[in-house]
Parts: C-alpha cells; structure tokens; sequence
C-alpha cells in the first residue's frame, strides 16, 4: 500500500477532486496548508502592499493499493498541472499496514477496491 501526499495549488483543487472522483478513487483527505517557498517578494495591490512568502494550497492525502498508485498520481499530476512555478509537490510512501476500526479487519482489503 502507499500513501500519496500532494501539495496543490488551491486554483486547482475542484479539478484535481473531479477527477480523483471521476477515476473511482472514492476516499481522500484534504486540507489547508501554507507553506514558504523560493519566491520571496512584496507586491502591490490596489495600494496595498503584502509579501509573497506564505503560499495558501491545498493538501492532500490519499492511501491506495500498490495498484492503483500510478493512475492516481497520473490524474494529479494531469489535472494540478499549469506548468507555472508553484504547482505543487506530491510525496509518495510506504503504508505497512491497514486496520479498520469497525470491523478489526486488517491488510489492503480494508481499502475498498474500485467498482
């Protein structure tokens, strides 16, 4: 099993969630994150100037079987992509086990198969 972790620009997650959905992967955890990146600049808005250093995205965070890791990080990579600097990172563990806690089942049959 693995566990995908993938950093998003927020402009892109209601298409990057569309096609997790759309792909059958039906179970994922999401949040705000901020982060610093290497762009470091103060810029102006409507009169107002504010630092470019905190980048808002979105994280997300998804555990797979070993089988369906490639498709899941090709519909990532395909739908948060914009070929701009900032689009995002996306990590990839090991996951040693599974338990679910309503049943007591463990392995990578607690994690539901596609339909």
């Amino acid at each position: 099993m693995k566990r995908i972790e993938a950093i998003i620009r927020k402009t892109k997650f209601e298409d990057v969630k569309e096609a997790l959905l759309n792909s059958d992967i039906n179970w994922f955890e999401y949040h705000d994150v901020h982060g610093i990146g290497q762009s470091r600049s103060e810029r102006i808005y409507r009169g107002v100037q504010y630092s470019t250093d905190v980048i808002e995205r979105i994280a997300l965070t998804i555990v797979c079987r070993d089988m369906f890791l490639k498709p899941t990080l090709d519909v990532i990579l395909r739908e948060a992509h914009t070929g701009e600097i900032g689009d995002g990172r996306i990590f990839v563990s090991d996951i040693l086990d599974t338990y679910s806690i309503r049943t007591g089942e463990n392995g990578d049959t607690v994690l539901r198969d596609r339909k």
